[in-house]
Formats: structure tokens, sequence, C-alpha cells
């Protein structure tokens, strides 16, 4: 496609017309199988790299549409998309690695990624060594060159908001012999775009902020097409967490006005982060677009002033008031998950966290306590008037 510019790219990338209807919106292809015009093999390993459409588990027109608008956003040679952003990540961790292998992860990942990675080391022989993502001496003390394979980050992560410097701690894995994958459901490739800044693989959970309704989960996968090939081959085919015609189309919609909705998200959370601020009952705001923010500097280097949606406060008597919230908000639901229109809050507890998602070391254990005390309220801020959002969340924070 012409180098157009991102507005323009996330509406017409990967779409094509019709040629039998004109159609202006790409068709949904609901069909398990396809017909085939000759004899063909009946393992995808009788196929080369050029494939036609068989089986919707190998492969699928409505899902590729998705994966080629993907792959242009985020200046990928190819995409996988997959059932949800867990399936996207188990994919790149299944295929990379193999017993015996060192992982280097950030210490507080989104917890089913956090938890998936202690399970491979329970369950694969894999080891693991957590960091802190903003300390780029302590990542390089944990590289194991020749032994660690991957480095595991997320940018900003969920739910600290904390920043990694993506070109630094690529250069650290390279150095090494290994590969990094940044999950960037947070950003989007709307602000920042990892394989640019040296990333490996790309991971992104669809059913956040790029599908943008909370109405589909998705997943996909972001790389070169030397790493993409066992990923498509081997972990869509044979593990089958395929992503479904019908969610694409739905998730291939939401991208269109992705640029638009992140330019509001990223608006009324800045907007928020500073009324949060400036309430005597908060002690601390998480938001990468506020200059108190730790890495607010870096952010400012990839994130092109594009702060997203998601930001986390703490409170004073956070506990009581996480009781009263879920029969006090109207606006704002009381539920999980992240980047819908609809505005989202939930209380993560600190000991219940620690207990579950976040098993860290010492140190590490005692940083996460001095930044969340007894616990966060994990806040996605939607679409709506943000005026109301701060009346609500005052009235909230005044009982």
């Amino acid at each position: 496609m012409t180098k157009y510019r991102t507005r323009t790219q996330a509406i017409h990338a990967g779409e094509r017309i019709d040629p039998a209807t004109k159609a202006s919106a790409p068709n949904i292809t609901m069909s398990n199988s396809f017909v085939m015009d000759e004899v063909t093999g009946f393992s995808i390993d009788a196929f080369g790299d050029t494939k036609p459409y068989v089986y919707s588990r190998w492969d699928n027109p409505t899902v590729r549409m998705l994966e080629d608008k993907l792959a242009v956003l985020e200046n990928a040679d190819a995409c996988a998309c997959f059932a949800s952003g867990m399936a996207a990540t188990a994919a790149i961790l299944h295929t990379t690695l193999k017993q015996g292998d060192h992982v280097v992860a950030i210490d507080v990942h989104y917890s089913g990624t956090a938890e998936l990675i202690r399970i491979l080391k329970d369950s694969a022989g894999i080891e693991i060594t957590l960091v802190d993502p903003t300390d780029l001496g302590m990542i390089e003390a944990a590289i194991q060159p020749g032994r660690t394979k991957l480095l595991s980050f997320e940018t900003p992560s969920n739910p600290l908001l904390s920043i990694t410097d993506i070109r630094s701690v690529s250069e650290l894995a390279h150095q090494a012999g290994a590969q990094l994958v940044v999950d960037s459901t947070l950003a989007t490739p709307i602000a920042t775009q990892p394989l640019e800044l040296g990333a490996d693989f790309v991971v992104h959970s669809l059913s956040k902020y790029l599908g943008g309704h909370g109405d589909a989960l998705g997943g996909a996968v972001l790389c070169s097409h030397k790493n993409m090939k066992a990923i498509r081959d081997h972990e869509r085919v044979h593990i089958g967490g395929v992503l479904s015609p019908f969610n694409a189309w739905l998730i291939a919609r939401g991208i269109a006005t992705s640029p638009l909705r992140m330019q509001a998200h990223t608006e009324s959370a800045m907007r928020i982060a500073k009324f949060l601020e400036s309430h005597p009952r908060v002690t601390r705001v998480l938001f990468p677009g506020l200059e108190s923010n730790p890495g607010h500097e870096i952010a400012k280097k990839q994130m092109q002033g594009c702060w997203g949606g998601l930001l986390s406060f703490s409170v004073k008597d956070g506990k009581d008031l996480a009781r009263q919230m879920p029969n006090q908000v109207e606006i704002i639901h009381y539920a999980v998950s992240l980047g819908s229109h609809r505005s989202l809050i939930f209380w993560m507890e600190t000991d219940e966290m620690l207990r579950s998602s976040f098993v860290l070391p010492s140190s590490l254990e005692e940083q996460y306590r001095a930044t969340t005390g007894d616990g966060i309220f994990r806040f996605a801020v939607g679409l709506e008037d943000p005026d109301d959002l701060c009346e609500e969340l005052s009235r909230c924070l005044d009982l």
C-alpha cells in the first residue's frame, strides 16, 4: 500500500473492493472451508510459503484483511491474529523457548502474562529473572549471554504504567543474542511502533484499544517473516487459538477510528490525571503523560504525545473506598478490562496481587508495595465527557 498517513492507513490498509459486488465495506467470510480448484496436500506442511485458502484454522480472508491492516500500522513484515491477546502471547513463548532457556521479564507484567511465564518456569523448565523495566543496569545484569533467549516487556505496563526504553533494551538483548518482545497494547501503533525501535516481536490484545468497543476478543503477533513462520504454521494451525472472522471484522472496524479515539482517550485521561493529583485524598497518580511520572521523558520520545487512556491511582483508606465504589458509580463501570469507549474502574489490592499475579523477589516486592500502598484503582478512561467523569470520581472520593 502507498505510504499514507496513520489516519488514512487505519481506514484503508488491508481492505479491498469486492470485485463482484463493489461493496465499499470489507466482507465477512464466515466459512470453515474453501473449495479447491485442484488436488492439494492435506497437511499445511505440504505447502510452501504461498498457501491457498483451505480451512479457516489455517487462514481466512477476513482475518487476513485485519492482519494486513495491522502490519501496515506497525510497519511489520507479517502479522498473525489469534483468539485473544493471551493466545498471541503464548504463541511467542511457545515458539521461541525450550527447556533450559532463560527469560528476562519485567516484574509487573500484565497479570495473565506474568502468570503464564511463571507456569512455564514450573512446567517447562524455563528459568525466569524478573527486573525493573526502568533500570537498564538491572536488565543488563540479568541477561545471560548465550542462554537468555527472550526479553519479555510491556510498555506502558499494566497496571503501573512503567515505561521501558525500547531502543536501549533491544540493544542489550541483541548484544547477547536474545530477542525482545514488547506488549504494546496500551500504546497501540498510533503511539508507538516497537519494531521501529528494535523489538523483534510486538504483541497486542486487540480486545482493548484497537477493537475499542469492549465487544470482541482478539490478539495479534507482529514480527519478521522469518520469526512468523513457526507462529503461523505451528502455533495457530496445531494449537488452534484462531480469531473468528466476525471478531476480526469488528476489530478492523474499530481500528478505523482508533487514531481519533486514542487522541480523545489521551486528552480525557490527562484531564482526569491532573484532577486526581489535586485531590486531597489521592496519594499517587500513575500516568505517563504527567511530568511527575518517572518515565515521562522516555514516553515523550516513544509515544508521540499519545499517552493512552489508562491510569492508576492510590488513595487514603483505599480498601474502604473500594468496598463502596461498585454501588456509587453510574457512568463509570466497576469492571475489569480496558480500552473500551466506556470508562471502567477496578480495585487491585496489593496483598492479593502479590499472592496471585506478581510473585516477586523481596526487593521488587518492596518496590511494588512502596508504589501501590494497600492497593491501587486502575481506571480505564473512556470517551465520556471528562467533566462528567471527574464529577463522578469526586463524589466517590468525598464519601
